[in-house]
């Protein structure tokens, strides 16, 4: 008599497809790092600057620990995995929060221009992002490029 895996406890080998994508998430938000910090000069000033550069460091950071926390617990167990996504969720809000809050009273920044860059850079990039990903089991990353 054979007993199924428990996919609580079943770990996952190979290939880790979300280290990846967050590698790539990261490359195209350096692409339109220049064009958030632009805006934000002309509207907050050096400000706005420096405030746009924290909050693309904090998004950047911030994905780039998501897929290390999913990578990781994988290989260890689904189990651990899906509670490591839920409560890294909100450990990693927690800490974008307490990042904000550290710096809130700063000559150097603008709340505002901070702000938009979080939630702006964090949609617009994964938005972007879905364009390049590929829902399939045979290329569980990004999609293939097309030859010429």
């Amino acid at each position: 008599m054979t007993t199924e895996p428990s996919p609580i406890t079943t770990r996952l080998e190979g290939e880790a497809p979300e280290i990846t994508v967050s590698l790539d998430i990261i490359k195209r938000g350096a692409y339109v790092a220049p064009v958030i910090v632009a805006v934000c000069a002309v509207f907050a000033g050096l400000d706005g600057v420096f405030s746009s550069l924290y909050g693309m460091a904090l998004v950047l950071v911030n994905f780039f620990f998501a897929a290390g926390l999913v990578a990781v617990t994988a290989r260890i167990s689904l189990g651990l995995m899906m509670g490591a996504v839920l409560f890294g969720y909100l450990a990693r809000l927690g800490l974008i929060f307490l990042a904000v809050i550290l710096v809130r009273d700063a000559s150097w920044i603008s709340l505002t221009a901070l702000g938009l860059t979080i939630i702006v850079t964090h949609l617009g990039l994964l938005v972007w992002e879905m364009r390049y990903v590929a829902a399939s089991l045979a290329f569980p990353a990004l999609k293939p490029k097309k030859n010429a």
